[in-house]
């Protein structure tokens, strides 16, 4: 059987936004990083417990048809540098051929950096696990896999980039 990742992408989506609008509080981001498992394009499983120890962790929840989502990662791509201490995990649920057309076009200094690993949610985990509100969603661990910040108005993740190098 052949599935239309396209409209499964889109009914995600759909679902997504219905529940954020059905729901009687808005969905709120975790706490603490909790179990999961994502997939590196490869299909290698990739969960909580290959996390990188003793560094903060950066997670985008991100779409490549989204502007934003766009902004968000130029302006990751254009200040890594600055998120050289970080371990950070692209999230999306898009497939490998569109993610590295976006990454082309958006992201060339994250292709093929260290600290960088672009992830795909194949389970739809990401959503009911971490909370993300919307495309894209940004969250902050300390190394001790607490939050220390989440958001997804930031474009330009000045936020982020005020807190990464602060000690743990």
């Amino acid at each position: 059987m052949k599935v239309n990742f396209q409209i499964v992408k889109i009914s995600l989506i759909i679902l997504l936004v219905n529940s954020l609008l059905t729901s009687s509080s808005a969905q709120k981001p975790v706490e603490i990083i909790p179990k999961f498992v994502l997939y590196k394009f490869d299909n290698t499983p990739f969960t909580n417990k290959n996390l990188e120890v003793g560094k903060k962790t950066l997670f985008i929840f991100f779409d490549v048809t989204c502007d934003h989502c766009q902004q968000t990662i130029q302006t990751l791509s254009s200040r890594i540098s600055e998120f050289k201490r970080v371990a950070i995990y692209l999230i999306t649920l898009d497939d490998k051929a569109s993610v590295s057309k976006f990454l082309n076009q958006y992201g060339k200094n994250l292709i093929g950096n260290r600290n960088v690993l672009i992830l795909k949610d194949k389970k739809d985990q990401f959503i009911t696990r971490f909370g993300p509100r919307k495309y894209p969603s940004v969250f902050l661990f300390s190394s001790q896999k607490k939050l220390l910040l989440y958001d997804d108005q930031d474009l330009k993740l000045e936020k982020f980039c005020n807190i990464i190098n602060t000690p743990n």
